[in-house]
This record gives C-alpha cells, sequence and structure tokens, in this order.
C-alpha cells in the first residue's frame, strides 16, 4: 500500500493562515462597514447597504477575468501583486473622510479580494495531493468558516471601546501578517499550459466544465444569503438577540466536528456520500429556523446550518477543479466563485424583498424546501456527468 502523500505541508499551512487573515478582514469589514458609514460618515442605512453592495459588485465582475489572468500572469505572481493592493487597501481606510472615497475604496478592494480568493484556492488545489484533494480542501474551508466567526466578533468586540481607525489599524497588521505568510507560499507552475492566441470565447472567462456543479454552489449560497444577511434581523424580531451572537459559534464547532471526516470520506467513498446529506441537513436547519421560539433552538438550527453548508462550500470547490484540466485550476476556481458571490449578492437583495412580503419565518420554511429540492437537481447534473464520462 502506497504511503499516503502529506496535506499539511509548509505551504498548504501558509496559504491556509494567509487565506483566514483574508477572511477575517473581509467579515470584520462586512459587518462593521454599514456601522462606520452611520456612526463616523453620518450616512443612512441604504448608504451602509450600498457600501457592502459596490464591494461584492467589483469582486463578481473580476472573477470573470481570474482565470485570464492568472493564466497570463502566473499564480504565484498575481497572489502576491493581489495581496499587495487588498493590503493597501485595508490600510487606506484609515484616511477615509467621505461616503464618496468609501465607495471608491470598496470598490478597488473588491477587485483584489476576488483576485486573491480565486488564485489562493487554486494554488492549494494544486499543493495538494491529488488523491486527497477533498479532505485538503475541507481543511483548507475552515480558513473560510472560521473567519465568518472570527472577523465579525472581532470588530464587534472592539467597537464599542476604540476607534473605527484604530480598528481599521488591527485589521491592517492582521493583513500585513498574511501578506508575510503568502510570500513563503511555494508554487509549482512547471507543468503551467499557456494556452495559444484565439479569439475570445466563454472560456476565457468560465471553465465550462465546472459550470454544472458551480450552478448547484449558486442555488446553495442564494439560500445561506438568508443567514448572513438577515439572521441578526431575524432573532431580534423574536427577542432572541442575544443568542444570536452565538448562532455562528455553534455553527463553527459543528463545522469542526465533522470537517475532518467529511474530507476522507469525500475522497474514499464518493461526494455523493457526503453532499447529499449535507444538503438535506442544510435545509432541515433552515426548515428549523422558521419555527424557532426559543433560545435552543435557534443554536440548534445553526449546528444544523454548519454540519450542512459548512461541509459544502469545500465539496462543490473540490468538483469543480476535478471537472477542469490541471492548468485551469484558476478558471474553475473563479467560475465556481463567480457563481458562489452571484448568489449571496442576489440572495441578499431579492430574499429581503421576500422576507418583507411573506415574513422572516416564511421565508426560512422556503428557503428550507427549496434546498431540500436541490439534491434532486444535484443527482442529476452527476449522473449526466457520469453518463458523459462512460461515452
Amino acid at each position: 500500500m502506497a504511503e499516503k502523500r502529506p496535506i499539511w505541508t509548509k505551504s498548504f499551512i501558509n496559504i491556509s493562515v494567509s487565506t483566514f487573515f483574508i477572511f477575517v478582514v473581509f467579515y470584520a469589514l462586512l459587518t462593521f462597514t454599514p456601522l462606520y458609514v452611520l456612526n463616523d460618515l453620518g450616512g443612512t442605512a441604504t448608504e451602509g447597504g450600498l457600501a457592502v453592495s459596490v464591494f461584492l459588485l467589483s469582486a463578481i465582475i473580476m472573477r470573470f477575468f481570474a482565470g485570464m489572468i492568472l493564466e497570463k500572469f502566473g499564480k504565484k505572481n498575481i497572489l502576491i501583486f493581489s495581496l499587495f493592493f487588498f493590503t493597501v487597501s485595508t490600510v487606506l481606510y484609515v484616511f477615509i473622510g467621505s461616503f464618496t472615497v468609501l465607495l471608491l475604496l470598496r470598490f478597488f478592494q473588491g477587485i483584489w479580494f476576488s483576485l486573491l480568493t480565486t488564485v489562493a484556492g487554486a494554488i492549494a488545489a494544486d499543493i495538494i495531493p491529488p488523491e486527497r484533494r477533498g479532505e485538503g480542501l475541507g481543511y483548507y474551508g475552515i480558513a473560510m468558516n472560521l473567519a465568518v466567526v472570527a472577523g465579525p466578533f472581532l470588530a464587534l468586540s472592539l467597537q464599542p471601546y476604540v476607534s473605527s481607525q484604530a480598528i481599521f489599524v488591527i485589521l491592517s497588521v492582521i493583513m500585513i501578517i498574511g501578506f508575510f505568510c503568502a510570500l513563503a507560499v511555494q508554487v509549482d507552475e512547471g507543468s503551467f499550459v499557456k494556452e495559444q492566441k484565439h479569439k475570445l470565447t466563454i472560456s476565457d472567462f468560465l471553465e465550462k466544465k465546472s459550470m454544472p456543479i458551480a450552478t448547484v454552489g449558486f442555488f446553495i449560497s442564494f439560500a445561506y444569503a438568508s443567514i448572513l444577511t438577515f439572521i441578526s434581523v431575524y432573532a431580534e424580531s423574536l427577542g432572541l438577540i442575544k443568542a444570536a451572537s452565538f448562532f455562528f459559534v455553534v455553527y463553527a464547532i459543528a463545522m469542526l466536528l465533522v470537517r475532518p471526516f467529511s474530507g476522507r470520506i469525500f475522497d474514499t467513498m464518493g461526494p455523493g456520500v457526503v453532499i447529499i446529506p449535507s444538503i438535506i441537513v442544510f435545509g432541515i436547519g433552515l426548515i428549523s429556523l422558521s419555527f424557532t421560539a426559543s433560545s435552543w433552538m435557534l443554536l440548534l438550527s445553526g449546528a444544523l446550518v454548519g454540519l450542512g453548508y459548512g461541509t459544502l462550500l469545500p465539496s462543490f470547490q473540490t468538483l469543480a477543479i476535478q471537472a477542469a484540466d490541471k492548468h485551469r485550476s484558476g478558471y474553475a476556481t473563479g467560475t465556481f466563485f463567480a457563481f458562489y458571490d452571484s448568489g449571496i449578492a442576489i440572495g441578499s437583495v431579492s430574499l429581503g424583498l421576500l422576507a418583507g412580503f411573506a415574513g422572516y419565518s416564511n421565508l426560512y420554511l422556503m428557503l428550507g424546501v427549496f434546498v431540500i429540492l436541490v439534491v434532486f437537481y444535484y443527482s442529476w447534473i452527476m449522473s449526466k456527468d457520469r453518463s458523459s464520462a462512460q461515452q
């Protein structure tokens, strides 16, 4: 029996730590920026939402060009270049003086965040031994999932005690550490294949082989937008705002408990054994939210969402990368996150309108049923893929 090649190499540890810091800053700013607009810039809630949306807009647009840029300039170059400008843009928050400048900075930073997260995911996938990619990307995904808790917790814990500028300085220091971690990442681009010049086609922007699983990711992230955007508002309407602060803590604990096993099962028994139960558990978590009337029910829902959704993101990313040729891992990662980010952005807007019409309880019930139905779409996608492979 061949000895398993290691996942936890120096480069993998450094790219994972750097990614954790990137997403800590991302989620901290996502949570804190609307408060900053209201309290420091004298803006409105609508302007606070716009400051979030403009970042996502530039990030989504750049996803479609990320694969082409990685192919032209190389992954290590883009990692360092984009991380440098993401770090610089974080430092610039300290000097903001107006809402217009903030919008421009948010748009500028979204560009580099998009490139950065695309190339970091592609590099992580390349570093991991192919036979352990499900397990390895599962561990890599922990960095992003933990940041969902750590980022908002850091910003909201500091906000009552220090100035906004002090928070921006702390986030800048975090990014500088993340930048130096990335410098230590070694990228093997010896098998790098540069395609000949040709007329632009969809393949220059997206990886067609990764699009089917990316659409599944879109539907799941669309539903997950209801958690990111409305969970605190829903909990406040139920008089459970104190318990809501622990929602993502329970989510993270549940995710951490299952992650070491789910990745190994993915690699040894196949993706369906992990993905189908995870989609169902995520759907049940959303349905349980719709019936929540107490703190323990809210936290139970958080655990179910963590068990389900926390496993799906790295699983989908693994399938997207495995579907593509090795030298197009950047295109595959960019394609997946273009669909994923679009689901979050579209869900944040459209589900807010639906919640205003139907109420949050009914919204989570409908989304829970919707997510469970995604199982049938995923099964159809995979059966088509198997049929194509056999031909």
